[in-house]
């Protein structure tokens, strides 16, 4: 069996160049638009694209493992590209249960096309089982699109938003519309994206002033709340899967920014390393501990969806619950670094401060600590009765 090699894909230049960028796009609060086009370049935008459409025919098992090495370099550039990565992987993850209405997100991503994630709704705690967004169904089949989208990371730069919103007038409404719309006059996007952290994904509002997606760009129709579409459910594992591998190179990359430090800091009162000081190793020792648990879970899960695992009712406990660990993992472990590393990381210039401030967005992205504990408790107890 061949191991896969993510520096093939991603090699140690070209991460770097991504890495000696990142202080001022965060520091300027821009989009890394030379970070896009090295990628673009790379083939990295089709990485989860079928070899035979033009792709690199990689599983979400790669893909996993490249975000977390992308991360290292660049936590808001790996954020922002994941949400393109999320709709070839659903696309790729559909098709392999028979669901063949997303090959044009394969096409298009091969053609050069950016697709954008548009579904979180401010105040929309049920996600994919509902939406504040209007869907209007038209007499051609189309649909329009009114409403606002909150967290759109790409904004400057996408050439399709794929998002849902709420049929209410046709026969059988209601019915959830997934469905992807191109950048018009009719998508506006607001200049809002001023945040703590994670300042480059540029994941800015969006409004929807009916918004058009054609008739064939119109990919589901569903009935709201819990579905286990194939649809749902690739939207679902894949975004969890490739949010927690994201958290997990901001892991490493603190890991192997505190292992380094011990070993740069000298003490005045030992005349040592502080890499010899039993706390630091202990504590350094906590963060590789939590850090190497983390692989294994990301590993088994995203080989589980390509190799179509059957986990049954499990399955969103499972997705909700890696992502949920990567994210606090990730918190846990910065936090210590921070700690190994001293006064120094106080200042805004060093790495490891903007990693305190961007490891903070992943308590925010779905599932947040209370969803994943509510979908773990009712998959082994069963729904709230009452």
């Amino acid at each position: 069996m061949t191991t896969f090699d993510p520096a093939a894909i991603l090699p140690d230049d070209l991460l770097e160049r991504i890495r000696s960028r990142a202080a001022a796009v965060d520091a300027e609060n821009r989009f890394p638009d030379e970070d896009l086009a090295e990628l673009t370049d790379a083939g990295y935008l089709r990485i989860l694209v079928p070899a035979e459409l033009g792709g690199a025919g990689l599983g979400l098992t790669e893909a996993s493992l490249l975000q977390q090495r992308l991360a290292t370099a660049s936590p808001a550039t790996a954020l922002a590209v994941n949400m393109h990565l999320v709709w070839t992987g659903v696309a790729l993850v559909c098709a392999a249960r028979g669901v063949d209405a997303l090959r044009f997100v394969q096409e298009g991503a091969a053609a050069g096309e950016v697709f954008a994630f548009g579904i979180s709704e401010a105040g929309n705690d049920l996600v994919l089982f509902d939406s504040d967004t209007v869907a209007e169904p038209q007499p051609d089949g189309s649909y329009t699109f009114t409403g606002t989208k909150v967290f759109t990371s790409l904004a400057p730069v996408w050439t399709q938003l794929g998002l849902h919103g709420l049929d209410e007038t046709s026969p059988d409404a209601p019915r959830l519309v997934y469905a992807f719309v191109p950048r018009t006059d009719a998508v506006v996007t607001r200049d809002d994206w001023d945040t703590l952290g994670m300042r480059g994904t540029q994941s800015r509002t969006t409004e929807l002033h009916g918004a058009t997606a054609p008739a064939d760009r119109v990919v589901r129709r569903l009935t709201p709340g819990p579905n286990p579409d194939p649809l749902v459910f690739g939207i679902f594992g894949v975004f969890e899967l490739l949010l927690a591998s994201v958290y997990t190179g901001i892991a490493r990359r603190a890991l192997d920014l505190a292992v380094e430090t011990a070993r740069s800091r000298r003490s005045k009162k030992t005349g040592t390393s502080y890499a010899h000081d039993p706390d630091i190793r202990w504590r350094v020792a906590e963060m590789a501990l939590a850090y190497d648990a983390l692989l294994p879970q990301l590993a088994s899960l995203s080989r589980d969806v390509d190799e179509r695992a059957d986990h049954g009712a499990l399955w969103f406990a499972k997705l909700s619950g890696v992502k949920h660990r990567a994210a606090t993992t990730a918190k846990r472990v910065v936090d210590d670094a921070v700690l190994v590393a001293g006064g120094s990381s106080y200042f805004a210039r060093n790495e490891l401060s903007r990693l305190y401030r961007d490891v903070l967005a992943g308590l925010f992205h779905p599932s947040d600590p209370e969803s994943a504990h509510a979908t773990v408790a009712s998959a082994w107890l069963g729904p709230v009765e009452g």
